[in-house]
C-alpha cells in the first residue's frame, strides 16, 4: 500500500463508503429537507449545488480532512507563492498571475512578474485595437476581416472555446477561425474562400518549433505569398512566442512578437498573448473582464474556508467516486450552447494534468487517478448517450452546468432547456422504482401479463450522483470564472493523489517516434528496425500513396 492509501483519512473513507453504498439519494433527500443550503455555496454569482451527491455531513468532514492530510491549503499557497511546484521541470505553476487585478505583488524567484504581464496586456492592447479601428491594414491597405489562429492543444483549445463561448461579444466584420491539426484537409477547409488581403494569421507556439504549428504556418504564409508576395508576411502575420530569432526568421517583425514565460504552462495559457485572438475578436475590455472573472475564483480559491471552497469541493468529490466507489469516468453537460466546446477544453486541461501513473517521488500509485472525461451539451446529449447515464452498467459522476439567462428574446426555448436541465439531475438521482413503474402502467389501464413485460425496462435505478453549477448568464466574466473553477479542481486532486499536474511527457513519445517514422514514409529503402506491425502499415501506407500518384 501507498502512504496514502494506508493513511488515516483515506481507511476512514473506505469504511464510510462501506456505509454509505447502500444508501439511496431519495431516501437522504426524504430525510433531510436542508440538504440543499447544507451542501452548496455560492462565489459571485456562481451556484455550486452538490446535494445530489452520495454523501452525507460525515462524508465531507471525512473528505476535508483526507484534504488536510494531504496538505491541500499548503500547496495553494505554494502556487500561490509562486514556487516551483512543477517538480520534474523545475518550474513556477502562476497562470494565476497572468489575471491577477489586484495591486498585490506576484513574485517567482523572488522578482514581481506583474509589470512584465500588465507590459503585455498593454501591447495586446495597442495592437488589438489598431486592428478593430482599421488602423492595422493588410499590405494592400484594406482593414482585417479575418484572424485565423495557428496552435494546437492548449495554443488552440482554449481560444476555440473562450470564443465559441462568448459568440455573442463578437462583431460581425471580425470573425475568427483556426488551424491545429496537421492533416492538410483543416488548413486547406479554413483557408477556402478567404480572402488574403484582409487575413490576419497568429501563430502561436512558445517555442516557435512545435511541429503541427509550425508546418501549418509555413504552408499558410505560402498560401499568402503566392498571392500577395513576400512583402506581405509582416502585414498579415503575428505571432504569440517567446523565441523572437526564429519569429524574424519565419519573416514577421518582432515587435509583433506577444511573449509570454515558461511559468505559464500550455494548458494554463489562455489567459496570456495565447489569447490574443480573443482579444481581437471581443475587444480588449471583454477579454479583460474573463481575466476578472478568473481573477474572482482565484480569490475565493485562495480565501474560502475548506468546507466552503467550491474549487476543493469539487476535487473531493471527484476523488470520492474514482478512489472510492471505483468510477473511471465523469461527465460534463453544460445547458448552454455557447459551452458546446468546454467538456472538450476540459478533456485537456484535466486528462493531460493527471493522466499520472507515478506520484512525486516516482513510485507508481495505487489508486487512480484522472478520469476520463466527455460531455456535450443538452440537450443534444440527452438524445445521445444519456440513456447510458440512466440506465447503463457504467456508473459515472456528472457536472451539469445550468444557465439562467440567454442572451437572446426567445424566452420559450430557454425555459424548455432549463426544464430539461432541471428534470435531468432529478430523474437520475430519484429513478424510478418497479413499483412506481407498474402502477402508473396500471393507472394507464394495461394489463398485469404487459406490465410484467415491460416494467423492468421502464425501471430506472437513480442514485446517479449529480453536481450542479448555475451562471447568471455566459459572459466574459462568467466564462473567466468556470474556467479557473475547473483549473483548480485540476489541481487539487493533482496534491491529493500526489501527482504532478503540470507536466506531460506522455505526449511526447509519440513526437519523438513520429519524427523517425517521417523518412521511412518518404524514402524508397527497406524498412529497419520497426516492429512487425508497425513494418507492416508502413509497406501498406507506401503501396497506397504510390498508387493514388
Amino acid at each position: 500500500m501507498s502512504a496514502l492509501t494506508d493513511s488515516p483519512a483515506w481507511q476512514a473513507l473506505l469504511a464510510h463508503h462501506r456505509e454509505i453504498e447502500p444508501l439511496h439519494m431519495r431516501d437522504l433527500f426524504a430525510q433531510d429537507t436542508m440538504r440543499f443550503e447544507k451542501f452548496s455555496v455560492r462565489s459571485s454569482g456562481l451556484l455550486l449545488d452538490y446535494s445530489k451527491n452520495r454523501i452525507t455531513e460525515k462524508t465531507m468532514e471525512l473528505l476535508s480532512t483526507l484534504a488536510r492530510q494531504c496538505g491541500v491549503i499548503e500547496a495553494r499557497d505554494h502556487m500561490f507563492a509562486g514556487d516551483h511546484i512543477n517538480s520534474t521541470e523545475d518550474r513556477a505553476v502562476f497562470h494565476v498571475a497572468l489575471r491577477n487585478r489586484s495591486e498585490r505583488p506576484m513574485k517567482v524567484d523572488g522578482r514581481d512578474v506583474m509589470p512584465d504581464v500588465r507590459a503585455v496586456l498593454n501591447q495586446m492592447r495597442r495592437f488589438t485595437e489598431a486592428v478593430r479601428r482599421g488602423e492595422w491594414q493588410g499590405i494592400t491597405g484594406r482593414p482585417i476581416k479575418t484572424v485565423v489562429n495557428i496552435g494546437i492543444g492548449g495554443s488552440d483549445l482554449g481560444v476555440i472555446m473562450a470564443l465559441q463561448s462568448l459568440r455573442s461579444y463578437q462583431r460581425d466584420d471580425l470573425s475568427p477561425r483556426f488551424i491545429s491539426n496537421v492533416d492538410s484537409s483543416h488548413l486547406v477547409e479554413t483557408l477556402r474562400n478567404l480572402d488574403p488581403e484582409t487575413t490576419l494569421f497568429i501563430v502561436a507556439s512558445k517555442t516557435f518549433t512545435t511541429q503541427e504549428t509550425m508546418l501549418n504556418a509555413t504552408s499558410a504564409r505560402s498560401w499568402l505569398v503566392k498571392r500577395l508576395g513576400s512583402e506581405a508576411v509582416r502585414k498579415h502575420f503575428v505571432a504569440v512566442s517567446t523565441n523572437e530569432e526564429k519569429v524574424a526568421d519565419f519573416g514577421i517583425d518582432p515587435d509583433y512578437m506577444f511573449p509570454f514565460w515558461d511559468w505559464v504552462g500550455g494548458r494554463y495559457s489562455t489567459w496570456s498573448a495565447i489569447g490574443l485572438a480573443i482579444a481581437l475578436v471581443i475587444g480588449m475590455d471583454k477579454f479583460e473582464e474573463m481575466l476578472e472573472g478568473a481573477h474572482a475564483m482565484d480569490e475565493h480559491f485562495r480565501t474560502a474556508p475548506l468546507e466552503n471552497n467550491m474549487p476543493i469541493i469539487m476535487a473531493l468529490l471527484g476523488v470520492w467516486y474514482a478512489n472510492f466507489f471505483g468510477w473511471s469516468t465523469h461527465a460534463v453537460l453544460p445547458y448552454d450552447q455557447y459551452l458546446t466546446r468546454f467538456p472538450q477544453y476540459l478533456q485537456q486541461l484535466d486528462m493531460e494534468s493527471n493522466g499520472k501513473r507515478v506520484d512525486l517521488q516516482g513510485r507508481p500509485v495505487d489508486y487512480s487517478t484522472g478520469p476520463i472525461l466527455f460531455g456535450h451539451a443538452g440537450t443534444n446529449a440527452q438524445h445521445s448517450f444519456f440513456q447510458l447515464l440512466h440506465q447503463g452498467q457504467q456508473d459515472c459522476s456528472m457536472d451539469f452546468i445550468g444557465v439562467a439567462n440567454n442572451h437572446h428574446p426567445l424566452r420559450e426555448h430557454q425555459t424548455i432547456l432549463l426544464s430539461n436541465f432541471l428534470a435531468q439531475t432529478k430523474a437520475l438521482m430519484l429513478g424510478k422504482t418497479e413499483e412506481e413503474v407498474r402502477a402508473e402502467l396500471h393507472a394507464k389501464g394495461m394489463g398485469e401479463a404487459e406490465i410484467d413485460k415491460i416494467a423492468p425496462h421502464k425501471t430506472f435505478p437513480g442514485n446517479k450522483p449529480t453536481n450542479s453549477i448555475v451562471l447568471p448568464l455566459v459572459t466574459p466574466f462568467t466564462v473567466g470564472q468556470l474556467l479557473a473553477l475547473y483549473e483548480h479542481k485540476v489541481f487539487v486532486q493533482g496534491i491529493l493523489w500526489n501527482i504532478n499536474s503540470f507536466d506531460q511527457w506522455g505526449v511526447e513519445l509519440g513526437k519523438e517516434l513520429a519524427c523517425g517514422i517521417v523518412p521511412k514514409l518518404m524514402g524508397d529503402e527497406e524498412i529497419m528496425n520497426e516492429d512487425a506491425s508497425t513494418a507492416g502499415l508502413l509497406r501498406y501506407m507506401k503501396r497506397l500513396k504510390k498508387e493514388f500518384i
